[in-house]
């Protein structure tokens, strides 16, 4: 009889011990999840890939599929926890490893970049461009690609990007965030020759899935 005892304990000490041992794994995975850093800007002239990797899952299986010689981090981009991936200094190869990563891995990327020429950096009071008076009726955009633009609280930017792209310029919200969008399109080398164009001409872009992005305004009128 002593011995059917010894044993449950002895078994019951080791079912304790497991579960204990899974808990503290799941609660240093979501405390880690929840140290994050946010994602350091892109260098001067740098393309910078951020591929959206939420899961520790998505991070393995991306970094197992990259080469060894690519820097990449685990960052925090707007809401979206995601790979970083730097050293890009022509976009035709931040286009051609984010089409790897979409194709082997499965995952969505987004590519920023950061212009030459110096820009104003303050981002504090945010301020709405003003438009036309139109009915307000948010919506997604559909499948394709988003040049959106980041105007620094200066929405007069509007006008110079109308003259660039030779067509309207929206408003629009991604991450939470308000951008202009410069181009939305399915025509994906077009969207990197409108991201290049912009950039040389200082302004601070990302091109994103045009799925996540929330129109607000089609047209900016200032």
């Amino acid at each position: 009889m002593y011995q059917i005892v010894m044993r449950i304990t002895t078994l019951s000490s080791a079912l304790v011990l497991a579960i204990a041992s899974l808990i503290g794994g799941k609660i240093s995975s979501v405390t880690a999840q929840k140290n994050i850093p946010v994602c350091q800007p892109p260098a001067a002239g740098e393309y910078l890939l951020l591929v959206v990797s939420p899961t520790q899952d998505n991070q393995t299986q991306l970094r197992r599929a990259l080469p060894t010689e690519l820097k990449t981090t685990t960052c925090k981009y707007l809401n979206d926890t995601v790979t970083r991936i730097g050293g890009f200094n022509k976009i035709d190869d931040a286009n051609r490893w984010a089409r790897y990563v979409n194709s082997i891995v499965g995952l969505s990327a987004i590519i920023t970049t950061r212009p030459t020429t110096t820009t104003t950096t303050t981002t504090t009071n945010v301020q709405q461009p003003r438009s036309q008076a139109v009915s307000y009726n948010p919506q997604s955009l559909g499948m394709g690609y988003a040049v959106l633009v980041d105007y620094f609280n200066r929405p007069e930017l509007a006008t110079q990007l109308q003259q660039i792209v030779e067509g309207d310029v929206g408003f629009v919200s991604y991450g939470q965030r308000p951008y202009l969008l410069a181009v939305y399109t399915t025509n994906q080398k077009e969207a990197y020759n409108t991201l290049q164009k912009l950039n040389e001409r200082g302004f601070s872009t990302y091109l994103v899935d045009s799925r996540k992005v929330l129109l607000l305004r089609s047209v900016v009128r200032l």
